[in-house]
């Protein structure tokens, strides 16, 4: 009995196990964020499923099958780089807007938040609408697919000529990935949830509907009321002033106090609207 237990001492796990342990789980929960809701975790699911039948015709010995299984998985390696390629490199592109290197980006992100304000302080004048996403850790790469690609710094005067009537791209969204305009005319997902307010339109619906998905902070311009909304985590924030949006988009405002505050103001409005 004590041969067999001083066998097993090295299933008690050390200090450094737990610390492999954690890296590993923080390595694995960053690469589910960055490939979540992409074509990446569709393939994903697929060698999941190809690793299944190669263990179950192991377990039955179906030779033929795991001859097979046995040959495409020598080249795997190889096949996972040029399939994940693109992945791969909003992965690295990711690792660059860390919370801890973007502390050294503090100053451009900055000005991005102006530049955006000052574009949706001059649309909100004009009465022209507009819809602007700003990604944040989740990638917005499977909606940018549906836009035309752009690839500018962001500035005031690139948003305003995108969403001047009557332009070719004035219709979709923008989204804008750091410091750069990624794609205009992009076609946002509808919320599913059921609205109360009759009066919102598509772009809002579309602005919910994304913010229900991802984490983007979105930016709405009414053409008809010429009033900013925001939705961010599911919530939509209406008639918000310039100092409110300036707070949200630079993260003064959390996603957790946004949503607190939101159910506060709805809660609000339910009552005036019960006591009519």
């Amino acid at each position: 009995m004590i041969r067999i237990w001083e066998q097993l001492q090295f299933l008690r796990p050390g200090w450094t196990d737990l610390v492999e342990i954690l890296i590993v789980a923080f390595l694995m929960y960053r690469i589910l964020v960055v490939i979540q809701r992409t074509r990446a975790m569709q393939i994903l699911l697929g060698v999941v499923l190809l690793a299944s039948v190669y263990g179950l015709a192991r377990l039955l010995d179906l030779i033929l099958v795991r001859t097979l299984l046995e040959a495409g998985f020598q080249y795997g390696a190889i096949a996972a780089l040029v399939v994940f390629q693109p992945e791969l490199r909003a992965a690295l592109a990711r690792l660059g807007r860390n919370r801890m290197i973007r502390a050294f980006q503090r100053l451009e992100g900055t000005r991005v938040v102006e530049e955006v304000i000052d574009a949706t302080e001059r649309l909100a004048r004009a009465r022209h609408g507009a819809i602007i996403a700003l990604e944040q850790k989740a990638s917005l790469e499977e909606y940018a697919m549906t836009g035309s690609a752009v690839d500018a710094p962001v500035s005031a005067e690139m948003l305003v000529t995108i969403f001047t009537p009557y332009s070719p791209l004035h219709d979709g969204a923008v989204l804008i990935a750091g410091d750069r305009i990624r794609c205009a005319g992009a076609i946002l997902p509808l919320t599913q949830s059921p609205v109360k307010d009759r009066s919102l339109g598509t772009r809002h619906r579309a602005a919910l509907g994304l913010s229900e998905e991802t984490d983007a902070i979105v930016i709405v311009v009414s053409e008809e009321s010429s009033q900013v909304a925001v939705a961010h985590g599911g919530t939509l924030e209406r008639d918000v002033s310039s100092d409110r949006l300036r707070a949200i988009v630079s993260g003064v405002v959390t996603e957790e106090r946004l949503a607190a505050e939101a159910t506060v103001l709805s809660a609000g409005e339910d009552e005036a609207f019960s006591s009519r």
